[in-house]
């Protein structure tokens, strides 16, 4: 029986009181106390025994984001927020500038519906790169190449076990590896704390890596106590309770709410929008920015789908906070928002 023992990075601080590290049976991470394994025979009942009942729906519903250029971004050294498509956003807050599992090219099992908003050459003077999890719709080889030659003083801030899998990918980078509920060592001069925080997903690129690299969620907060919490990718679970508990109301919140359907294959991976609305409820968010739909083709639900639904939500009065739907390379400013 493969033994059980719990991990974490001794180099940081961990912030929630008695927390042991994060648990692993044998070489595998665990979600929460329960190793999750997605079987091959899943993906076979989706891709060949099932018809999609939203087929003919979803071939009509030709919806994408509409884009609008972001260079305001990198002309600018004022606090924002960006949506670059799918779960990369450019977040510039206490004079630093942080990029999120930036996938930034076509690759030949995702294809972008819409373009980037600025030339992926643009994306230079990135202070520090948050990688959540391993998936290659949040980790792309060739943006991690471009992004390592154009930020040489770039410091990527990510889970436990990453490393290998990203010197693979580039040579030289600087990476800081956190378990759950542990806060990086930021530069001394940044007013500003990031903490990697729980989520309910798994890891897998290739056949023998499954859940070799942990994953997560991140929360950055700022000396004046403004807090941004970026969902990653994440099923409904308890850590957004826990994650309330321990900062509770959020400020911002970044959530996914795409790739839902089918359910049998979904739902222990990734919310649906009304769990979404659930999950930012729960976190006390008074503002709150979906990602993770509109940009690639993942699941059966048909592309407008999850913003319509989350719309509803939020016009029927059930979301807490208010909801920005940005364009892909809209500016989004704090003092806008308060």
């Amino acid at each position: 029986m493969a033994k059980t023992h719990f991990v974490r990075n001794e180099n940081l601080k961990t912030i929630r009181p008695g927390y042991p590290g994060n648990k692993m049976i044998g070489r595998e991470f665990c979600n929460g106390d329960t190793l999750y394994e997605p079987s091959f025979g899943t993906v076979f009942r989706w891709k060949v025994l099932t018809e999609n009942p939203q087929k003919e729906e979803k071939k009509r519903d030709t919806w994408a984001p509409t884009v609008v250029p972001c260079t305001e971004f990198f002309n600018s050294t004022d606090d924002m927020l960006v949506w670059l498509g799918h779960a990369t956003f450019l977040l510039r807050v206490a004079g630093a500038t942080l990029l999120f599992d930036p996938v930034l090219f076509d690759s030949p099992f995702l294809r972008r519906r819409h373009p980037l908003p600025c030339q992926p050459e643009e994306l230079q003077n990135i202070d520090y790169l948050l990688l959540s999890h391993g998936h290659r719709d949040h980790l792309d080889e060739k943006s991690m190449r471009l992004l390592a030659r154009q930020n040489p003083q770039m410091q990527v801030l990510t889970s436990l076990q990453m490393t290998p899998l990203l010197r693979d990918m580039a040579k030289g980078l600087v990476v800081q590896e956190a378990g759950w509920w542990q806060q990086y060592n930021l530069r001394p001069d940044l007013p500003l704390e990031i903490s990697y925080l729980p989520a309910s997903h798994w890891h897998r690129r290739g056949l023998n890596d499954l859940n070799r690299v942990l994953w997560g969620s991140f929360m950055i907060r700022t000396a004046d106590h403004r807090t941004i919490y970026f969902a990653g990718d994440s099923s409904f679970a308890d850590h957004f309770e826990e994650i309330e508990q321990q900062f509770g109301p959020i400020d911002i919140a970044i959530a996914p709410i795409g790739a839902y359907k089918p359910a049998f294959m979904m739902q222990l991976s990734h919310v649906n929008p009304h769990e979404a609305a659930k999950a930012v409820n729960i976190m006390r968010a008074g503002h709150v920015v979906p990602m993770h739909y509109g940009t690639f083709d993942l699941s059966d639900e048909p592309a407008s789908e999850p913003l319509r639904l989350l719309q509803e939500v939020a016009a029927g009065g059930m979301l807490r906070g208010e909801l920005h739907a940005p364009a892909v390379g809209e500016i989004m400013r704090w003092p806008d928002w308060e």
